[in-house]
């Protein structure tokens, strides 16, 4: 759902505080604890992306619950107006979690060091058109903003996700992590989505649509929060 909150300003420097936060510092924790473990049944995945519904699906392969689409519900997405990813996880659990079932929400995009953080948390409209979504014009927005500041690419960047779970009852766990590397063009890969084509990790020379689907899975910004909520409410003693 596009978003409605400020855009920039012309200084990047609160800007990028504004579209890339996620957590200071990375954190596994909410600030609600000691966590709550999660046993079982059915969990509402709070999106209506295709390709992130397929991504949970394997991230949480063999897990004792069942990942049900928020789409499956009379459920009106949440309208996202918080100003970092942390809270607009955090609102598109909890009203998911109207469901009557726990809910996971991640809010996540793509942060470029020499445009101040963005898209940041504007991921996702950048690549809206009149006819839906459109990345292959948001990574060549990024490209003509690059240039225009005589900052070409390849440039700093990284990727980041929070990833919230809220149950019925209000009680809400959030876990983030973020995945740095740089920007390229020309895009590479027909693997991933969104700006997968146009972002290399650090320490690698393939873009993420280049990789297979289980070595993306290893090392991306969401597989890590998965893991670090795994962690903290799946496997328990």
């Amino acid at each position: 759902m596009p978003r409605n909150g400020p855009r920039s300003t012309g200084d990047a420097r609160p800007y990028h505080r504004l579209v890339c936060r996620v957590a200071a510092p990375d954190i596994i924790a909410d600030e609600m604890l000691p966590h709550r473990g999660l046993t079982g049944g059915r969990i509402v995945i709070a999106t209506g992306n295709r390709d992130k519904l397929r991504e949970f699906a394997r991230l949480f392969s063999g897990r004792p619950f069942e990942t049900v689409p928020l789409a499956e519900f009379a459920i009106e997405p949440a309208a996202e107006t918080a100003p970092d990813f942390r809270g607009n996880a955090r609102l598109k659990a909890v009203r998911a979690a109207t469901s009557g079932l726990p809910a996971l929400a991640d809010d996540s995009g793509l942060c470029v060091d020499a445009l101040g953080g963005q898209p940041g948390i504007f991921s996702a409209d950048w690549a809206e058109t009149a006819h839906g979504r459109d990345y292959s014009s948001a990574m060549e927005r990024i490209r003509v903003r690059l240039e225009a500041m005589a900052t070409p690419m390849p440039q700093p960047a990284r990727f980041c996700c929070a990833l919230c779970v809220a149950w019925p009852d209000g009680h809400c766990e959030t876990f983030t992590a973020s995945l740095p590397g740089e920007v390229v063009w020309p895009p590479r890969g027909e693997g991933g989505f969104g700006y997968d084509p146009i972002f290399v990790p650090d320490g690698k020379r393939r873009t993420l649509a280049q990789m297979s689907a289980a070595e993306k899975d290893h090392l991306s910004h969401r597989a890590t929060a998965a893991r670090r909520f795994a962690a903290a409410c799946l496997d328990r003693s």
